[in-house]
Parts: structure tokens; C-alpha cells; sequence
């Protein structure tokens, strides 16, 4: 039987919603996610889980389950700048208790947290339901008006929690400020076999002049792929036929020329992500709380927006625990999510300015810029203090964080 009422209703059931469902189920919380597809088939979506993530997850109790599944453990990352290598980092030489990224296929991510929460009495997975509407006494959200495959119903909650991803609904019913920033270009992926001369433990990034391609190891034996384009500049690509997208590959990565005229041999078999960030001055208000993309939308550079979503989430659950224990629980759950926004919006902006700072880099094509940026590029490479610095500042900040408190 689908609950009447709830203590959370999480809205969304991605890496953001289900983490923290599964964790407020572990802490006891009557919770309830709404998740409008039927299954967790999204194939070109956060395969990059950073090792702060990967701490996430083991401390979620997921981890090993997960790795048994199939996951691929990522030891180097390369860059290149017109053929010659540039910067070479091991992950290796980071001295935290989760040193390598993870390269795993999101259903599996979903799947295995859905699995684990689902075995708590006081969690609800509520498939194929779409939320139509937010109820609202005296100024505060109090629930969700939800459309499932047995018609419109009602769901109280003490609070509902919007993890509805970058185009979020939750935010837009809400009434809360915000705007969405495009960035100069979107990124088209695709996915091919694994060429035989790529290792399955490096992510490589390709740059030539003001063009830059990424290219990520997946589970099992496949690379994703994402190279950029022009802000709406899809329709343009299309108008000059497939081969237009094959010279792409051909100009940064020679070694897929043959796979990708053999797998993509049209557009459909691609994926466009329109490149923007949300800018969402308030994230909360009485009764209701956005969080992971819906209230900080990230670029796909490092790969952060899964990772934030998951911190967003095990940093949020036990304020909310608390707060549902006060008598008073609406104002303690109001003043939670004004803190919480307090906690973490400082570290998204700073992953959000080490993104634009990097887009910027990309984007750099005159003789002059590709000079500096490839000389910026080396001297990191030289320097383990910069490396370190630089790098632990993407990918090391949750655990650089704890290991120095």
C-alpha cells in the first residue's frame, strides 16, 4: 500500500533523492520518494563518482555492493594539448582513505541504493508517479498532489525535498527565485567500444585549440565520450550530416576514427546536454527544500554534479532527523534548511568557480591562449604541491576536510 503520509517526501530518484532517502530510512525517518520513471535506464548520465562520492557510498553501506555489480576504478587522468601530454596525475599519490574515482553505470548506482533502502518498513518507492501539484496550508508546503497509473492522489509531509534534477518541477512550483545561466557550449555524448591501445583506468581529456573532447572509461568495456559544441549549435551539426560529427573525433581522438563510423551512424545515437548553471538564491522555504541539481546545477567538468548531490544528501539527513524530533518540528525544519543551505552552498560555489575557470581554459584558441594554457597545464605537472592543491580542491575537499578537523 502507497502511504497517505510521510515525514519526508523526496521528489526525484536520482543519486541526490535516493541517497538520502536510503539514508533517512537508516536513521528511522518515515520517507517516501516519487520517481517518475519506471526504471533507472539513464545511459549517458553521472557515470563519474569522485573519491569523496566514493566515501559517500561506503558510508552509505553501498559501496561494496555496487563494486560487486561492475564498476570500473579510474588510477590516471591525462590531458593532452594537440597530441603532446601536458598533465599526467596518479591518483595513487593522494593520501586519503578514498583515493580513485569511480566509473560506474548510474542505473547500477540507483539501483543498488533503491535495493538496500527498500528493505526498511519506513521507505516507499513510488514508481511511474509524477507530482502535479505541492498542497500548502497558511503559507507552508504540506505535501504533493501526485499522478500515478491509478490517478491523482495526495501525499502529506512534513516537509518535501525537491531532488528532481537540473529542470527541476519541484523548483518551478515552489515560487522560489531562480535562474538558469547558459554557458557558452553544450556538449554532445556518445558511447563507443573501448579502442584495444586505452587502458580501462584512465580519463583522458583531449584539446585541440578551442576544441575539447572527454573521454571516460565505462563499465565494462566501453568509452563515453563528450566533446563540445557551440551554445545551440546541435541543429547547425545536424544540417552537416553524421560525418560531420565524425571529423570531431577524428580531429581529437584518431584512435575511435574507425569505431565511431562503425556504432554512431546517426544523431540518435547521441545525447545533447545544454550546458548551463542554476543560480537559486534561496533554496528552501516553509515545508519544502531543494537540493543536488535542482538548487546548484553544475557543467559536466569534473564531473561534480553527482558528487554534490550525494554530499547534499548524507549532510542533509541527520539535520532533518533531528529537526522531526523537536516539538516544534515546522521551525525546526525550516531553521535546518536555512543551515543547510549555510553548509553547502560555499563548497558548490567553489566547485561552480573551479568549472568556469576550467570552461574558460577550453575555450581559449588564439596562439597566445593555448600558449598559457598549456604552459598552466605543465607547471602543475611539474609541481606535486600544485597537483596535489589544485586537484584535492575537485575531487579530495570532503576528505581533505575531515582528515585535518
Amino acid at each position: 500500500m502507497s502511504p497517505t503520509a510521510v515525514d519526508v517526501c523526496v521528489v526525484g530518484g536520482g543519486p541526490a533523492g535516493l541517497a538520502l532517502g536510503l539514508e533517512l530510512a537508516r536513521q528511522g525517518v518515515e520517507v517516501a520518494v516519487v520517481e517518475q520513471s519506471g526504471h533507472f535506464n539513464r545511459s549517458f548520465r553521472g557515470e563519474s563518482v569522485s573519491p569523496d562520492a566514493v566515501l559517500v557510498l561506503d558510508r552509505l553501506g553501498v559501496l561494496d555492493k555496487i563494486k560487486a555489480e561492475g564498476a570500473l576504478t579510474t588510477t590516471r587522468m591525462e590531458i593532452t594539448e594537440d597530441g603532446r601530454t601536458v598533465l599526467d596525475t596518479a591518483f595513487a599519490d593522494f593520501e586519503y582513505e578514498h583515493r580513485f574515482p569511480l566509473e560506474l553505470p548510474q542505473p547500477t548506482l540507483l539501483g543498488v541504493m533503491d535495493n538496500v533502502a527498500s528493505g526498511f518498513d519506513n521507505f516507499s518507492m513510488l514508481r511511474k508517479s509524477t507530482v502535479v501539484g505541492l498542497l500548502e496550508a497558511d503559507g507552508a508546503v504540506t505535501g504533493v498532489r501526485i499522478k500515478d497509473p491509478g490517478g491523482e492522489r495526495e501525499l502529506a509531509a512534513k516537509i518535501v525535498i525537491g531532488a528532481d534534477g537540473r529542470y527541476s518541477k519541484v523548483l518551478e512550483m515552489s515560487g522560489l527565485a531562480h535562474e538558469r545561466v547558459p554557458l557558452d557550449r553544450d556538449v554532445v555524448w556518445l558511447k563507443l567500444p573501448l579502442p584495444p591501445e586505452w587502458d580501462t583506468e584512465t580519463y583522458r581529456v583531449r584539446i585541440k585549440g578551442d576544441r575539447h573532447g572527454l573521454f571516460i572509461p565505462t563499465y565494462p568495456d566501453m568509452v563515453r565520450v563528450g566533446f563540445n559544441i557551440p551554445k545551440g549549435g546541435l541543429r547547425e551539426l545536424r544540417k552537416q550530416g553524421i560525418g560531420a560529427l565524425h571529423e570531431k573525433i577524428d580531429e581529437l581522438a584518431p584512435e575511435l576514427s574507425t569505431l565511431v563510423r562503425e556504432k554512431v551512424t546517426g544523431y540518435s545515437d547521441t545525447s545533447m546536454l545544454d550546458i548551463f548553471t542554476s543560480v537559486v538564491p534561496r533554496w528552501s522555504r516553509d515545508g519544502l527544500l531543494v537540493i543536488g541539481d535542482a538548487a546548484h546545477t553544475l557543467s559536466p567538468v569534473l564531473g561534480q554534479g553527482v558528487n554534490h548531490a550525494l554530499i547534499d544528501a548524507v549532510t542533509l539527513a541527520p539535520m532533518l532527523t533531528a529537526a522531526l524530533k523537536e516539538a516544534d518540528h515546522r521551525t525546526a525544519l525550516a531553521a535546518a534548511a536555512v543551515e543547510f543551505q549555510r553548509i553547502r552552498e560555499p563548497e558548490v560555489k567553489r566547485s561552480r568557480g573551479l568549472q568556469l575557470r576550467q570552461e574558460r581554459m577550453f575555450t581559449f584558441g588564439s596562439r597566445a591562449g593555448v600558449f598559457l594554457r598549456s604552459s598552466l597545464y605543465r607547471a602543475m605537472n611539474r609541481s606535486a604541491f600544485l597537483k596535489q592543491r589544485v586537484l584535492a580542491d575537485a575531487y579530495f575537499r570532503l576528505q581533505k576536510r575531515e582528515k585535518a578537523a
